[in-house]
Formats: C-alpha cells, structure tokens, sequence
C-alpha cells in the first residue's frame, strides 16, 4: 500500500498547494493521501473569531475542491474538516472517495482551559464507538483524531478489527515532541500496526502563548520502530507499508493471541 502524508500550514481558501502535491503523489502511484488539523479550516483559535456563515463558506469551498481531487486522481483522501450544520459547528475527519464521502466526528475533543475544543464544537459527548474503518485494495485503515490517541477506549473497538493502519491527523504544538513521538511508537508496537501520522506547521501567537506546530509527521511500523519523519518545514512525505509485515508482527509478537486465550475464559 502507497500512502502519503502532506504536510503543511494553513491554507484558508487557497487550493493551489493541494492540486499540485496531490498531482505528484498521483504520478507516484499513492492510492491514501492524509493531512493534518486545521489544514483546510484557520486554527482553533482563530476559528472561534470567524461566524458561522465564514466557516461555512470555507468547508464548502474545500469539500468540493476534494471531492474534485479524488475522482480526477483515484485517489482517497483523508482530511480533518471543520464543518457546519443547522448553524452548528462539528469538528470531524473526512474521508473523500473517488465514489462517496464519509464523514467522522471526532468524538474526544480537547478540554483544556488555554483550548477547550470541547466547549466550542457542538461535538456530542456520548460512549465512545468505532472509529472510522475503511479498506483501499484490502489494506484496512482507520481514523483517530490526534487527540483520542491517548485514550484505550479508542483502541478497545480496533484491537479485534485486524486493522492494518491508523491514520493520525493531528495539530500537536508547545514542547510535546518527544511525548508524541513515544506514544505514537507505542501505540504501534502494542496493537501491531502501522501509525501514519500527519502534523500540521506553521505558527499562530496570541497574547498568552506562541503555539509553534511543529510538523514531524511520521510512518510508525508495527513493531514500533520509526520508518519514515520530516521536519518542520512543508513536504510530502509517500510510504510504502505492507500488509504481510502487519500480520509478521502479530504472529511475533503474539499479543492479541494472549489476550485471546483470556477473554473467553
């Protein structure tokens, strides 16, 4: 499977960047392209200075450009959106197929008193399900916001799915890169699958902190090692991840066979 990851800053309106990296990763044989948060929507806080009706028109304008995008390439591409509905504002990850697109609302938002994603978006607060799960020629991905990483309830509904990789956009900033880089690798490892992680750039100051995104957008294997990783600066990262190697490590490792034996004891 040829995935690739674009990293880059903000883009507002702007669709120039997308069609041509989208065109080379096209020429390249990629089948799964991801993009970080706040790629195609301005960053959280400034989103909370927009109205609804700019919002609106911003979402709008994307999804077509990437409804576009994937039928003319054959390509899916995943892409956090920040959508509207009923004068509502939903944060979500959406999935653009050559034939359909899904929509999946994040279900963990960011509550912290400096961020609080969780009282902005109209988000429901309810019992965690599913992620998003999809297969492209067999390959099985699913999508997790950066955020919902950190929670084992989130990896509880994919552990028995036989998913092959995770898909990770996220907008990680401040001095979290080496705390992201250990738990992505870790997360990989335990449930022996790939991680292909997407990180925004660029920066947005306000008057109490500067949140520097700091890209480092990587490729996990499942047996945690770090295959693939870029900078800070904008690039298109393509990878190539293997559905044999998947099933290698958990037969190596056997760690689903354990928990296996137990839960029907």
């Amino acid at each position: 499977m040829r995935a690739a990851v674009l990293q880059l800053s903000a883009q507002g309106m702007s669709s120039t960047k997308l069609y041509n990296y989208i065109r080379i990763a096209h020429k390249q044989g990629v089948k799964v392209l991801l993009l970080g948060e706040y790629i195609l929507n301005p960053f959280f806080k400034e989103l909370q200075e927009l109205s609804t009706a700019m919002i609106q028109e911003q979402a709008l304008h994307q999804i077509k450009v990437l409804k576009e995008l994937s039928q003319t390439y054959n390509m899916t591409i995943v892409a956090p959106i920040v959508i509207v509905k009923k004068s509502k504002v939903f944060k979500t990850v959406a999935k653009f197929s050559p034939s359909s697109t899904t929509y999946y609302e994040q279900q963990i938002l960011i509550n912290y008193s400096h961020w609080n994603e969780e009282k902005f978006f109209a988000n429901e607060i309810k019992e965690i399900v599913s992620p998003l799960m999809f297969k492209v020629d067999g390959f099985k991905f699913a999508i997790m916001s950066g955020f919902e990483l950190h929670f084992d309830e989130m990896f509880a509904h994919i552990s028995s799915k036989a998913v092959d990789c995770v898909l990770l956009p996220s907008v990680s900033t401040f001095d979290s890169y080496e705390r992201w880089k250990a738990l992505i690798l870790s997360r990989a490892f335990t449930h022996n699958c790939y991680i292909l992680r997407a990180n925004r750039i660029g920066e947005y100051v306000d008057k109490n902190h500067s949140w520097n995104f700091y890209g480092d957008s990587l490729l996990a294997s499942p047996n945690g090692e770090l295959l693939e990783h870029l900078g800070n600066k904008e690039e298109l990262m393509i990878v190539d991840m293997s559905h044999a190697n998947v099933l290698k490590s958990r037969k190596a490792w056997g760690f689903r066979e354990a928990q296996n034996k137990r839960s029907s004891l």
